[in-house]
């Protein structure tokens, strides 16, 4: 514990010095996502130290850990106790953190049928830019009054406050599950997808891509059984491996691009975004869809912005584009507001969140 409050000291000391002589600070982790958001100049501010499971109570299904705490380590131990992060976050890499999960508040193909980052975080210690040592929320499930501020950090890519320790909410893994693939376009995909979404099955993802759909299934052995009846299709024998593959973005769909957008939008919009309708990748029940080599992005974001959408330069878009979707001008000033209250000297990762 000794050494623990040392290197958060030195962590503040930091902080102190370089918000003094206003000196930019890139916050790092594992730098498995380093490629997501624009570059930030400035000196290296390592999470490195901050490693451990602070507390863990399976019966209670609550984990905290420290920020630098490897996902792989984390992982591991939920599943001693057959728990998992039901967020299913990617790791993009052999250094993630679980700090760099929260971070870039990024979730892997559970996400829409279990919830994101930060419907599952319920607590959040934080070095602001000055920094101070706050923390919001707690440790139990019903802690929120006023201002939601632990939320707040999941996305906000490091540039609100030094993430020092989460609190989860984690779930114990399922009983049963099974991977159906079946062959359809990509409208009759979407289509059929949102037909299940309101019906009593277990769908905990789904992915279509050149013709397959793929979808999951996890819970009660019985009602699995009983969906992969309902369903049909080709029952996937080795389906962990295929969704742990999409989370990771290890398809040649992927690796094979020269950049990858990644579209949110309302899950019944239509597959021919932007001419796409077999050139890309449906996940999340229609909501995400991945897009690669966009030649105009512009277009791209107002066809998107039309539907209620945005647009994200997820890996090697153009150097003078932004990579995020434009806020609405509403929202503007109060992001401002918020980076002015925990950055008032604009010194954490300034510019990887565009103008942020």
């Amino acid at each position: 514990m000794a050494a623990m409050n040392d290197a958060i000291q030195d962590l503040q000391a930091t902080l102190r010095a370089a918000s003094a002589a206003r000196t930019p600070l890139v916050i790092t982790g594992g730098g498995s996502k380093r490629f997501l958001g624009h570059g930030v100049p400035g000196a290296t501010l390592s999470t490195a130290s901050l490693t451990g499971i602070v507390d863990y109570e399976p019966r209670e299904l609550v984990l905290t850990v420290r920020a630098g705490t490897p996902l792989a380590e984390v992982e591991r131990v939920l599943a001693e106790s057959a728990q998992m992060l039901p967020f299913d976050p990617p790791h993009f890499g052999a250094g993630a953190t679980i700090g760099g999960t929260v971070a870039t508040g990024l979730s892997g193909p559970r996400r829409a049928y279990a919830g994101s980052v930060r419907d599952f975080m319920l607590g959040v210690r934080i070095l602001d830019g000055g920094g101070q040592d706050l923390s919001f929320g707690g440790r139990v499930i019903k802690n929120v009054a006023g201002y939601d501020i632990t939320r707040l950090m999941a996305g906000a890519m490091g540039t609100l406050g030094v993430l020092v320790e989460m609190s989860f909410k984690v779930l114990p893994n399922p009983a049963a599950e099974a991977t159906l693939c079946l062959e359809m376009d990509a409208a009759a995909a979407i289509e059929r997808i949102n037909l299940w979404a309101g019906s009593p099955l277990p769908l905990s993802a789904t992915s279509w891509h050149a013709g397959r759909l793929h979808v999951r299934l996890s819970g009660a052995a019985a009602g699995v059984k009983a969906a992969v009846e309902k369903i049909g299709g080709e029952r996937i024998e080795d389906g962990g491996a295929f969704w742990h593959a999409l989370r990771e973005q290890r398809a040649p769909f992927f690796t094979e691009a020269k950049s990858i957008f990644r579209v949110s939008v309302p899950a019944t919009t239509h597959a021919n975004i932007r001419g796409t309708s077999e050139s890309q990748w449906i996940e999340w029940g229609g909501a995400q869809r991945w897009l690669r080599d966009v030649a105009d992005i512009a277009a791209l974001r107002s066809e998107v912005s039309a539907l209620g959408g945005h647009v994200t330069c997820f890996r090697g878009g153009p150097a003078n584009s932004t990579v995020f979707h434009p806020l609405a001008p509403a929202l503007v000033p109060l992001s401002r507001r918020l980076k002015a209250t925990f950055d008032p000297a604009g010194i954490l990762n300034p510019g990887r969140l565009d103008s942020f």
